[in-house]
């Protein structure tokens, strides 16, 4: 798609990983674990969706961004098939 239009628009995607929308502030193994320290709120989608849409963006084209704090390099989860995050 971005070869296609190039020159006419941008085509970039998102692909956002644990974002929680109520902005819940977790404790414990849900927050450790995550690379970053803390899940994802919506606040972190939308500034990427704002700078894309920016002028500062203008060179990027043809990407999948995605925005997980780091968690699909870890690629397992806090008590998923009984596994335990331990620091």
């Amino acid at each position: 798609m971005a070869v296609s239009l190039a020159g006419k628009v941008r085509v970039n995607s998102i692909s956002p990983g644990w974002i929680d929308t109520a902005y819940t502030v977790y404790q414990g193994p849900d927050a450790i674990q995550q690379p970053a320290g803390r899940v994802g709120n919506p606040d972190d989608i939308a500034n990427m969706v704002l700078f894309l849409c920016s002028d500062k963006a203008g060179f990027i084209d043809g990407e999948n961004i995605t925005i997980d704090g780091g968690m699909t390099k870890l690629m397992i989860y806090n008590d998923d098939c009984g596994w335990e995050y331990h620091p």
